[in-house]
Order: C-alpha cells, then sequence, then structure tokens
C-alpha cells in the first residue's frame, strides 16, 4: 500500500487517535511500560535501514520528515520524564507547555538520528525505572498542562506515551512499505 492509498487521517494517526483507557489496570499500565521499555530498540532496529535520502522523507504530505519524527520523540519524552519527575515531586504542578512544530525547526534537528536515539535511550530507562518503582500511590499523581485546562495523571501519561511511541514508530514503518522495506 502507498501513502498516495491512504487518507490523509490515515497517514496523520496510523494507529488510530489516542483512546483513554476507562480504567489503568495493572495490565494495562504493565503492556504500556513494556511499550515503553522497547521503543528505543525496536524504532533503531527501523531506522537503521534508512539512507539520509529517505530520513529526509516525509511521512505525509506536508508532515515531518522520518528523521524529524526521530528528533521529536526525543524531545517529547524528555519533556514527558521532566512532567512525570513534577508531578511526583510538587501537588499538581503546572507545566510548560512548548511548540512541537517550532521545536523540529531548530538547528539540532539537523544532528544525524543517532543523538536522538541514545537519548531516547536514557530517558526511557528513567521512564521505566520510575514506572516500575511506583506502588498504587504514585500512580494517580497529577500535572496540569495550563495551555489545554487539562489534569493529567501519570498513568494516563505512561498509556499516552506509550501510544505516542507506536504512533511515530507508525509513521516510519508505513513510509518504508512505500520502498519495500
Amino acid at each position: 500500500m502507498t501513502t498516495t492509498s491512504l487518507t490523509d487521517e490515515q497517514l496523520r494517526y496510523p494507529i488510530g487517535k489516542f483512546q483513554k483507557p476507562e480504567a489503568y489496570t495493572p495490565e494495562l499500565l504493565q503492556e504500556a511500560i513494556e511499550t515503553i521499555k522497547t521503543l528505543p530498540a525496536r524504532l533503531r532496529a527501523e531506522v537503521i535501514k534508512l539512507n539520509a535520502d529517505q530520513l529526509n522523507t516525509t511521512y505525509r504530505p506536508g508532515g515531518w520528515t522520518l528523521k524529524q519524527v526521530v528528533h521529536h520523540l526525543a524531545d517529547s519524552h524528555m519533556n514527558a520524564l521532566m512532567r512525570i519527575k513534577l508531578a511526583l515531586t510538587e501537588e499538581n504542578p503546572s507545566i510548560k507547555p512548548y511548540s512541537e512544530a517550532g521545536w523540529a525547526m531548530q538547528a539540532d534537528y539537523n544532528l544525524p538520528i543517532e543523538a536522538s536515539l541514545k537519548s531516547l535511550e536514557g530517558i526511557h530507562q528513567h521512564m521505566v525505572a520510575l514506572f516500575e518503582s511506583f506502588t498504587e500511590n504514585e500512580w494517580p499523581r497529577t500535572f496540569l498542562h495550563p495551555e489545554r485546562g487539562v489534569t493529567y495523571t501519570i498513568q494516563m501519561s505512561a498509556a499516552m506515551y506509550a501510544w505516542h511511541s507506536n504512533h511515530h514508530l507508525a509513521h516510519i514503518t508505513q513510509t518504508m512499505k512505500q520502498w519495500g522495506l
């Protein structure tokens, strides 16, 4: 299947939009942890196959390049780790939103993807270490996203970032399918 046969919605959300779980069961949280734990290796296994021209290909018309997607994952998950730590150490802190599109235009997004792959490995080690240490008291801790006016629990963040991991990995693998990779 080529990207031309997919709708814009399918290109944007190859695994569908995030669906907030009805309940955060131990099984659901363990699945999220496993997804987050394995993303760096799964991502590396895919992008290592790509040359510079392929990395500079967008996953959809008007979208980011695959290289930008890799760098975005590191930036986004770095912010997630900081938000989780704030929620663990403060009472419902208000987090600092950031411009994802603005960050994607910065000079560090011209770096080879190895820099972000290494960052993502460390960030995910930290996230998993925290998640695996949690008792039932840490999971419901919260932070406020002031632009969205939404209070997030850490358990919702774990589910969201597991989805986010698979969402962007699917952008890459879906694009690779058009090259027969």
